[in-house]
């Protein structure tokens, strides 16, 4: 009786499938890491911090403006005599004008943090436009004058947001200090201060929120941050301001 051999798998092409699926594997990687990049992006200017000899770091407070804690922070910033650069959402600011103009009026900068703070990575060209364009409009109702920098929500950015920013001379701003994305440093007051203040350097950038509920160790370490800098022989100053002292 015939018996008719078993097949035996072809090597090669489960060969070339497992390059291709490591292919793919490692351009997601690749992607997702681009997403995420705080001091690269495929398109336009991206700055994580300043380089400068000058003992200066720039505060950046993130979202908002919010009815409940935003003159909190406005009044704790007035007594350290701290200006500080705001970067609001534009739905927040059309919610609530006033405050918007406040923090205009007591001398702090107001960056673009996006119309509805959405994740922008993969988000379409007519979206993005609206997104940036609304929270300008935004940001010029208040009466602020200045150069209007922009943060992407989440830091997140791929194609589409980049090219825009490019497109339209916008620079992208990030940080090189966030204690808040630490979770075993994120609740703790005294924990958040000790990290900036060890980690601060001459050009840095700051990030912190502080204006929901939420985020109440981070009100509680921002006096603390303040001074402790201010002992290290820090001077605090907005973006602009920073940007002015790169070197060359």
């Amino acid at each position: 009786m015939f018996i008719q051999p078993t097949p035996r798998p072809d090597m090669r092409k489960f060969g070339v499938w497992i390059i291709a699926l490591v292919v793919i594997l490692l351009l997601v990687f690749g992607l997702f890491q681009l997403s995420k990049a705080r001091g690269y992006q495929l398109f336009g200017t991206i700055v994580p911090r300043v380089e400068t000899s000058e003992p200066l770091v720039a505060l950046t407070l993130d979202d908002g403006p919010t009815l409940r804690y935003t003159r909190d922070v406005l009044n704790l910033l007035d007594g350290k005599n701290v200006k500080a650069t705001f970067f609001l959402t534009g739905r927040e600011m059309e919610e609530t004008p006033a405050l918007a103009a406040d923090i205009v009026r007591r001398g702090h900068e107001i960056g673009n943090h996006s119309f509805s703070h959405s994740n922008m990575s993969l988000m379409g060209f007519d979206k993005v436009r609206d997104e940036i364009e609304r929270t300008d409009r935004a940001i010029r109702a208040a009466g602020y004058q200045g150069e209007i920098y922009f943060r992407s929500p989440y830091g997140k950015k791929l194609l589409t947001l980049p090219w825009y920013l490019s497109q339209t001379g916008r620079t992208s701003i990030t940080w090189d200090v966030e204690p808040e994305s630490y979770p075993d440093i994120a609740e703790d007051a005294d924990a958040i201060a000790e990290y900036v203040i060890q980690n601060a350097k001459s050009g840095s950038i700051i990030l912190l929120h502080v204006m929901y509920r939420s985020r109440e160790a981070s009100r509680q370490a921002l006096p603390k941050i303040i001074d402790g800098l201010r002992e290290r022989g820090f001077q605090f100053v907005t973006v602009s301001e920073l940007m002015r002292h790169q070197q060359k």
